[in-house]
C-alpha cells in the first residue's frame, strides 16, 4: 500500500517514515526544501508544497494514504501569519488535494495545543477546540487547521485526527526546541530552570499510535496521544543521573521567569541561538497538566513507554548523531 508523508523532516516525520519502512510499507515523502533526517532511506520523494494546491495533486496522484505532519511551529507571536498560512491554507490544501485525487485515507496530525485547556479538568477528545484569538497563535492555528480537516470529513473525506503533546525522543535532527533543551542539560549549559511542567511523549510512540489509527479507527475519529506530565526540574535531574553532568541549581517561578523572558530571548538571538526561554513557552509549561490517552489505549491498544526510558534514548541518539559527546560514563541503562 503506498503512502505519502507530508513534513516527513520533521521529528515526528523522520520516525513515521522508518516505522512505515520497518512494516514494509511503500514511502512516497513530499520534499520542501530540506532533506535533512531521510538522506538514505528506501524512499520516493516528490518536490512540493502544502501552500501549493497543484503540486499536492500531482504528489497524491496514486497514493492510497497520507499522512499530513507539515506545519510550522514557532513560539514567537511575530512568526503568525507564516503558521496561519502552514497550518491553515496548507491543512486546506491537504484536504482538496485528497478529495479531487481519491485518497483513501487522511491521517492529520493536529496538537495538544489546539485543544483549550480548563483548569482543574482533564483534557480528553470531547474537550473543545481554541477558539480565542487572545490565544497564542501556533494554537489558533493548529485548531483552525483541525476544523479544515473536519470540513473534508461532512464532504465526504475519510480522515482521523492524531493530537499527540510534547513530543520527545530519537531522529530529532534539527533538533526540536525541547531537544534542544535536553542538549543544553546535558551539556551543562542551561543556566537556571523553570518552574513547570508538560506532559511529554515518545515521538516513537506516536507513530506507533497514528499508524494503528490509520488500520483500525473510524472515519473521523480523533484521539490524544499522551504520555507522562514531568516538570522541567525533575527532567533536569533525569538527565543529570544518567549523564553524570549536574543539574541547575537555579529554579525560577513563572511570573520572574515571563518577567525576565523578553531580555533572555533578545540576548539569545544576539548570540544566534534559539531562545528557550519564551513568554509563550514558559505560559505553556504551566498548561494541559491532566492529559488523558484512554480513548487511544482503548481503541489502538496505545500505551506510552517509561519517561526515563525516552530520556535515555533521546541522549544516545544525540551521541549517536555527533550532536552530543559523552561527557561522562553513563549509568547502566534499565
Amino acid at each position: 500500500m503506498s503512502v505519502l508523508v507530508t513534513g516527513a523532516t520533521g521529528h515526528l516525520g523522520c520516525n513515521l517514515v522508518r516505522a512505515l519502512l520497518s512494516k514494509g510499507r511503500r514511502v512516497r515523502v513530499l520534499i520542501h526544501t530540506s532533506r535533512l533526517g531521510i538522506e538514505g532511506l528506501n524512499i520516493e520523494t516528490i518536490t512540493g508544497d502544502v501552500l501549493d494546491l497543484d503540486s499536492l495533486v500531482r504528489a497524491f496522484d496514486g497514493v492510497e494514504v497520507v499522512y499530513h505532519l507539515a506545519g510550522y511551529i514557532s513560539l514567537s507571536p511575530r512568526d503568525r501569519p507564516l503558521m496561519e498560512a502552514v497550518n491553515v491554507q496548507g491543512v486546506r490544501n491537504v484536504v482538496e488535494a485528497c478529495l479531487r485525487t481519491g485518497v483513501r485515507r487522511l491521517v492529520h496530525f493536529s496538537s495538544i495545543h489546539a485543544i483549550k485547556d480548563v483548569p482543574d479538568r482533564t483534557v480528553d477528545e470531547a474537550c473543545e477546540l481554541v477558539d480565542s484569538p487572545h490565544a497564542p497563535p501556533y494554537d489558533c492555528s493548529k485548531a483552525a487547521g483541525e476544523r479544515e480537516v473536519l470540513k473534508g470529513i461532512e464532504k465526504g473525506l475519510d480522515a482521523v485526527i492524531i493530537s499527540p503533546t510534547g513530543v520527545i525522543g530519537p531522529h530529532d535532527y534539527r533538533p526540536s526546541h525541547f531537544g534542544q533543551a535536553l542538549l543544553y542539560m546535558a551539556q551543562g549549559r542551561l543556566p537556571a530552570l523553570i518552574a513547570g511542567g508538560f506532559n511529554w511523549v515518545d515521538a516513537r510512540d506516536v507513530v506507533e499510535g497514528a499508524i494503528t489509527a490509520e488500520e483500525k479507527a473510524p472515519s473521523g475519529a480523533k484521539y490524544l496521544l499522551a504520555g507522562h506530565w514531568v516538570s522541567v526540574p525533575q527532567i533536569a535531574a533525569t538527565v543529570a543521573d544518567i549523564t553524570g553532568v549536574a543539574a541547575p541549581g537555579l529554579t525560577c517561578p513563572a511570573w520572574l521567569a515571563l518577567c525576565g523572558a523578553p531580555f533572555i530571548s533578545t540576548f539569545d538571538r544576539l548570540r544566534g541561538r534559539q531562545p528557550l526561554y519564551t513568554a509563550m513557552s514558559i505560559k505553556s509549561l504551566q498548561y494541559h497538566r491532566h492529559v488523558s490517552y484512554h480513548k487511544a489505549g482503548r481503541e489502538l491498544g496505545y500505551q506510552p513507554r517509561p519517561f526515563r526510558k525516552t530520556i535515555e534514548d533521546t541522549l544516545h541518539w544525540f551521541e549517536e548523531a555527533g550532536m552530543l559527546a559523552c561527557t561522562a560514563p553513563r549509568k547502566e541503562r534499565r
